[in-house]
């Protein structure tokens, strides 16, 4: 490793990520609705993981460059590592104006690398203030509830390989999208994706999930959704009830149980009553038996990503009830197509429920077919 000292910027978003368990689907501007409904903050925890990776991993000559208080500072101190902070204030509330100005200051500072926890409202604050040049260099590290855009790690301690290696001079550099999904639109059912620009970073394969793409709105797509829903309903008891996670793979299982579900949310089956867009909570009070449920579940489009993307309803202590050999993972052909290296991905945010998903699991791809891939 060059004994040249790097300048690494470090930011955390602290209200990233809080409306994921309790069903807001993120949290820009109902950061006060997802408080009263018991929202934690969870992006300060993230930033401690990817922290402690990095004093493991004993990486040398490099120099923190942090914001004051709960966006940056305190997790630092945390870990028992120094870090010069910015000369911004901030509030106990803190906003996108607040990042805006972190990052104009970390230019200034001449940082090699913006490390940020956070998720695509993050990506997007930044990208409006890097110059021209879209230089320093930009990392994500996984914060928010869906994150659709492709400059974040899998997960924190793996966003700390890619600074190990981005400072061995061992990634490539890449240019990735930044994705933008309307939240209100989200909150309604509604999916409006755009390209929002283009950011640059380290790559290194295998650690970074890229931007999420879109399943094909075709009827050879469609006829595999509803092989795959037949063979799911098919194959399980009658009465036995269904936690339905995001997406139109599973909404062609509750349309064959012959109920309406979300596209975007999680709802809860049970012998021909569904309800809607439920939160941790809800799922929680609501199963009596957790013996006969089951979690319906396909992974992002590309992104490979399971658990921690867009149904953090599903939460670490309800997949602990329900057990890895009730998970039914579907994917079409062609989504399974273009996911990279053929691997699925785990993300929930408790690295021992992670641990035990990990392995090879079977996933539905038409009426009575499967595949058999790996979660990493």
């Amino acid at each position: 490793m060059s004994k040249t000292t790097r300048r690494l910027g470090f930011l955390i978003n602290p209200i990233a990520g809080m409306g994921g368990r309790v069903g807001l689907k993120g949290t820009d501007g109902v950061f006060n609705q997802a408080t009263q409904m018991g929202a934690k903050p969870i992006a300060p925890k993230r930033g401690i993981e990817f922290l402690k990776k990095l004093v493991e991993l004993k990486i040398e000559h490099i120099r923190l460059i942090t914001c004051p208080g709960i966006m940056g500072e305190e997790e630092i101190r945390s870990v028992g590592l120094d870090a010069d902070t910015l000369p911004m204030r901030i509030k106990a509330k803190t906003t996108s104006k607040d990042t805006k100005r972190a990052i104009k200051l970390m230019i200034e500072c001449n940082v090699d690398l913006i490390l940020f926890v956070g998720g695509d409202g993050t990506a997007r604050d930044i990208l409006d203030e890097l110059p021209d040049s879209n230089t320093p260099l930009v990392l994500g590290i996984p914060s928010g509830v869906k994150m659709y855009s492709g400059i974040f790690a899998i997960n924190p301690a793996e966003a700390a390989y890619v600074v190990e290696a981005f400072l061995r001079g061992q990634t490539h550099l890449a240019d990735f999208e930044v994705m933008d999904a309307d939240e209100t639109d989200i909150r309604h059912d509604r999916f409006n994706l755009r390209l929002y620009g283009i950011i640059k970073g380290p790559f290194l394969p295998m650690y970074m999930h890229g931007s999420k793409h879109v399943s094909p709105l075709t009827m050879d797509e469609h006829d595999n959704q509803v092989a795959i829903a037949r063979s799911v309903i098919e194959q399980n008891d009658p009465d036995s009830t269904y936690i339905l996670g995001p997406g139109s793979t599973v909404k062609c299982v509750a349309e064959l149980l012959g109920v309406k579900k979300t596209f975007l949310g999680v709802d809860l089956y049970h012998e021909g009553t569904l309800i809607e867009d439920v939160n941790e909570e809800r799922i929680l009070k609501s199963i009596v038996n957790w013996q006969k449920v089951w979690i319906v579940v396909s992974p992002i489009g590309r992104q490979g990503i399971l658990f921690g993307r867009g149904n953090q309803q599903i939460s670490p202590s309800i997949i602990k009830l329900v057990g890895r050999e009730r998970i039914i993972v579907v994917a079409t052909k062609s989504k399974l197509q273009s996911i990279e290296g053929g691997v699925l991905r785990v993300d929930t945010g408790n690295a021992d429920v992670d641990k035990m998903l990990k392995g090879f699991i079977r996933v539905a791809t038409d009426y009575r077919e499967w595949r058999v891939l790996p979660i990493k």
